[in-house]
């Protein structure tokens, strides 16, 4: 294939993409490659397709919370109430075997369960017809990395001092500062983009198959090729979630000392 027909082929899978996209933009919600109908906010480009999407991904954390909170009984738990008691256990178990029940451990196991529930929701999200996940944004993806960054210093510092989480940085030998140094600028490109690429690519594998299926099949911003990938993208989902709060709490074991009375 020649360059110029191999172009040409791209550019009518891109306007493929482009026609299933503004065929599931039921709400008219502005496409996140609609750069001209960002909101501008102090000198900042902002895609309101994300901030709408976080902000229901936000409310359905809160809801599920609730849900999950309004009737506590320790006797008799109700189904929301057992699902998050299974979730906390869980990922409780993850925390404290890596960061042992200590303060640290502690501090990061609401931490960890929130990570957790808002990227479940936010990849989810997507999953609805006419609507897409927060996190098939790399910016929102970014921000959760950093997030993590914070967490990894903030902790390193705080069970370490100044002196001895800097030190840390030159373990074993002072030329692997160098080293540590691009672990310290791969660390959150690695979260960010592992996060985004699954989560943007199953979007997008929807909308390919949006494209290969006669318009007619087209209901309510495209609900049968949706189901087609459902049981696949609802495992990734979770999946993805797991792993970003994994490394997190990984992350943060590597800086932060342990410092309970179990451990010695």
């Amino acid at each position: 294939m020649s360059a110029a027909a191999g172009a040409a082929h791209a550019a009518e899978h891109h306007d493929m993409l482009h026609q299933v996209e503004v065929a599931l933009n039921y709400w008219g919600i502005p496409l996140f490659s609609e750069y001209d109908k960002y909101w501008q906010i102090m000198g900042l480009s902002i895609s309101p397709r994300t901030m709408i999407m976080t902000w229901l991904t936000m409310a359905l954390v809160l809801l599920f919370a609730w849900a999950c909170t309004r009737n506590l009984n320790v006797r008799s738990p109700g189904k929301a109430q057992a699902t998050f008691e299974v979730l906390w256990e869980f990922l409780g178990g993850q925390v404290f075997a890596n960061l042992g029940k200590s303060k640290v451990g502690n501090a990061m196991l609401p931490v960890v369960i929130t990570l957790f529930t808002y990227i479940a929701f936010a990849n989810l999200l997507g999953l609805i017809p006419t609507l897409s996940s927060p996190t098939a944004d790399k910016n929102t993806t970014f921000g959760l990395a950093l997030i993590v960054v914070f967490l990894i210093h903030y902790h390193g510092i705080k069970s370490n001092g100044i002196g001895g989480h800097i030190g840390h940085y030159f373990q074993p030998f002072k030329p692997f500062v160098v080293l540590h140094l691009i672990e310290e600028v791969a660390r959150p490109v690695t979260l960010a983009f592992r996060l985004y690429g699954n989560i943007f690519a199953g979007e997008v594998l929807i909308a390919v198959l949006l494209g290969l299926i006669n318009i007619n099949a087209y209901v309510f911003g495209g609900f049968i090729p949706s189901v087609i990938w459902l049981a696949f993208s609802v495992f990734v989902g979770f999946v993805q979630a797991f792993v970003f709060s994994m490394l997190t709490i990984a992350y943060v074991s590597q800086f932060a000392a342990h410092h309970d009375a179990d451990h010695h």
